[in-house]
């Protein structure tokens, strides 16, 4: 069964179905905040979606991350190592986009196996 989370006419934040959990691009609502403060933020949504759809960070199975300055790699990095389940690390890739606004520092999605 299809199960969707936080839904609007475009898209779920997160949709569930055969024993995984996708989780759409999250970006920080503050956005004047520091690239940190953005990356503790969209881990905060990623990790309530996780819990919303019955899964947690130590079932991530990959995480994608998109920067519009790759050059914040080693600062994104700091605040995603003290985050994520060091037995359980996901796979991961971390790319430089242009993203919707110019004030996003930080966008990420996100794939977990349910509990």
């Amino acid at each position: 069964m299809i199960k969707r989370f936080k839904s609007g006419s475009r898209m779920s934040q997160a949709v569930s179905y055969n024993g995984f959990v996708f989780i759409a691009g999250q970006v920080a609502d503050n956005r004047q905040g520091s690239l940190e403060s953005q990356t503790r933020e969209v881990l905060a949504k990623i990790e309530a979606l996780l819990a919303q759809a019955g899964s947690d960070k130590s079932h991530l199975l990959a995480v994608d991350v998109f920067l519009p300055a790759i050059g914040d790699f080693d600062a994104m990095n700091r605040v995603y190592d003290a985050w994520i389940d060091p037995a359980n690390p996901p796979a991961r890739a971390c790319v430089e986009a242009r993203l919707a606004d110019p004030d996003l520092r930080v966008e990420m999605t996100a794939v977990a196996a349910l509990r």
